[in-house]
């Protein structure tokens, strides 16, 4: 039976405040829309395992291919296979509510005349595509969608795009089925020069069944600043999905504010999974279809039940914890007293926890905000509502955590929790969640401490630094507003930093310029791009701000060497993006529509 409602879950003790208000200011140059997903490291095959024919790269149409999340994953009954979708006339292809499935088998609309406008050479070089192959035909009509890959026409078999299915909240309220409504999976690479997979998909690709309202469509100006932003926060070591290039739909006129044209970006990640997944799941009771899902992200998506975290020594002070809880718990083993006793779905959910503790950790010492957190779009605020969104995932695994040592039980499995053993169950899920909040937060405290003493060329931490230092200084930059990233950067630049001599400050120095970034895309860099492609015909303005983005920690860029080449952007150019943030252009505001 399932837990009665009267009896489920009751809401955990958010974390509050994990940087108080002299830690965070909202003074934040950078934005982006960047989703809320698991972005997980992949470990599925695919390809013959010779790398060095890979190591200069493949051209697209070469890359191994596979399609894994498909072939594991239950469809979409409306289309239970390829040849179902693809015999479907596409303007039939409309929105509507999916049941008891994780995805829908679905191919781009026709691009007609694509023009590639930019692509990402590092996110060539990550996938494993040789160098120039952006300059043929078959790349810029996979990249607009107009290639199926894997399949077979004649035999209407092979692999085939899809669209996944999830919900979500908004602004605090359950929104209900909100899915893939412009984005479409083409298929799984795993470069095997590098042994990392990756999930293209592209954006702005038509309508799927979880457009909902929408038109499946992205205009140019949020297609440019997810192109640059995803590849600038790559650069800055922070989690994130990747764009590989940028595509313009001339045909393609989109209703917004106004009529704007539309485009492309092909995205990659190395997994497109989100709570959201999760969520849908148990908003409509489809326990077992939760259960396979996470064993698919544990196996499939994070290496193996072993590769999961094993239960700190000391839940309740996780700080005393090593950063590394340790790895290899077997599958079914179960640690910890009867009260919190941990299964291997508490050690998937420790393992998402950790992973977006150290992300948002890196949000907040770069001064990154992201666009999208529904709920809650201030700086500030970031770290409390990952949590809160985490509590959500707790919530939709809390019968799998719950369960315990009986999560392997054949009754357990099949029906759920016996009405007996209901409050035991609630109990021991609400006390995971509360010890796994706890672990997030030192998580995220360690990390931040970490970036920031690295930011202020100080070989080590001490406790006082938070406050005294940390704090000191971001109170200063918000009293005299002075800007985020320039102080950063300019006290990298700080001659006799030390007290005594002998201390090592050339090498201080090159250390904070390795960790400070000289640019970064913001809003009226953005806002400049997208108006001089957009409204001026040009392009290869793109290609130098992709340059800049992707090498961020660079003095200067015009006529340096790059990779054996000396580079040729624009000097006066590249001294503006990176001077004071023009009087007009400061606090700039952008709405979400894309």
């Amino acid at each position: 039976m399932r837990i009665p409602k009267s009896r489920a879950l009751r809401p955990t003790s958010s974390i509050t405040t994990i940087l108080t208000p002299r830690h965070a200011h909202p003074r934040l140059p950078l934005t982006a829309s960047i989703s809320i997903a698991l972005r997980m490291a992949s470990t599925t095959a695919s390809g013959d395992g010779h790398a060095d024919r890979f190591a200069a790269g493949v051209s697209i149409a070469d890359l191994p291919k596979t399609w894994h999340f498909t072939c594991s994953l239950p469809a979409d009954s409306q289309y239970p296979t390829p040849a179902d979708s693809h015999e479907t006339p596409r303007n039939q292809i409309r929105p509507r509510q999916v049941r008891n499935a994780i995805f829908s088998y679905v191919r781009p609309e026709p691009a007609e005349n694509p023009e590639l406008l930019a692509v990402s050479p590092a996110a060539m070089r990550d996938i494993g595509i040789k160098e120039g192959d952006e300059t043929t035909d078959e790349f810029r009509q996979t990249v607009a969608g107009n290639r199926l890959h894997g399949w077979d026409q004649d035999k209407l078999e092979g692999g085939y795009p899809w669209a996944q299915c999830y919900g979500g909240y908004q602004f605090g309220q359950w929104a209900g089925q909100l899915g893939d409504g412009r984005a479409i999976s083409l298929f799984e690479t795993k470069n095997p020069a590098t042994g990392v997979q990756y999930e293209l998909q592209l954006k702005g690709a038509g309508l799927t069944p979880y457009s909902r309202f929408a038109d499946g469509k992205a205009v140019l100006r949020s297609s440019i600043r997810e192109f640059i932003v995803s590849e600038a926060l790559h650069a800055l070591r922070i989690p994130t999905t990747r764009a590989l290039s940028l595509t313009l739909l001339p045909n393609s006129k989109v209703r917004r504010e106004t009529v704007e044209p539309g485009a492309i970006v092909l995205r990659f990640a190395q997994s497109w999974l989100r709570f959201g997944n999760f969520d849908i799941l148990r908003a409509r009771s489809e326990r077992p279809l939760l259960r396979t899902l996470a064993t698919y992200v544990a196996t499939d998506v994070l290496g193996g039940w072993e590769a999961l975290p094993a239960r700190l020594a000391n839940p309740d002070d996780p700080k005393a914890s090593p950063a590394d809880p340790g790895r290899g718990v077997p599958a079914t083993a179960i640690q910890g007293p009867d009260d919190a006793a941990e299964n291997r779905f508490t050690r998937l959910y420790r393992e998402i926890t950790r992973r977006n503790a150290l992300t948002v950790a890196k949000w907040q010492a770069y001064g990154f905000m992201n666009g999208v957190l529904n709920t809650d779009n201030t700086y500030r605020n970031q770290p409390t509502i990952i949590w809160w969104n985490l509590v959500r995932l707790g919530e939709a695994l809390g019968e799998l955590l719950g369960a315990g040592p009986a999560v392997d039980d054949a009754t357990f499995a099949e029906h759920g929790v016996a009405e007996a053993d209901a409050d035991a169950l609630v109990a021991r899920a609400e006390k995971i969640i509360s010890q796994v909040g706890d672990e997030y937060k030192a998580v995220f405290l360690a990390e931040y401490k970490r970036l920031m003493t690295a930011r202020l060329g100080l070989r080590t931490f001490v406790d006082a630094d938070f406050d005294d230092l940390f704090s000191g200084l971001l109170d200063t930059m918000d009293a005299l507003a002075l800007d985020f990233h320039h102080v950063f950067r300019r006290l990298s630049a700080t001659p006799d930093w030390a007290r005594e001599p002998g201390d090592g400050d050339a090498a201080r120095r090159r250390a904070m310029k390795a960790v400070n970034p000289n640019f970064v895309p913001r809003n009226w860099v953005l806002d400049e791009v997208i108006r001089r492609v957009e409204k001026g015909g040009e392009r290869d303005v793109l290609r130098r701000a992709m340059h800049m983005a992707l090498h961020p920690f660079e003095d200067a860029w015009h006529g340096e060497t790059v990779d054996g080449r000396v580079y040729e952007g624009d000097a006066e150019e590249e001294a503006r993006w990176v001077g004071d943030v023009p009087k007009l252009e400061r606090a700039m505001q952008c709405s979400c529509s894309s």
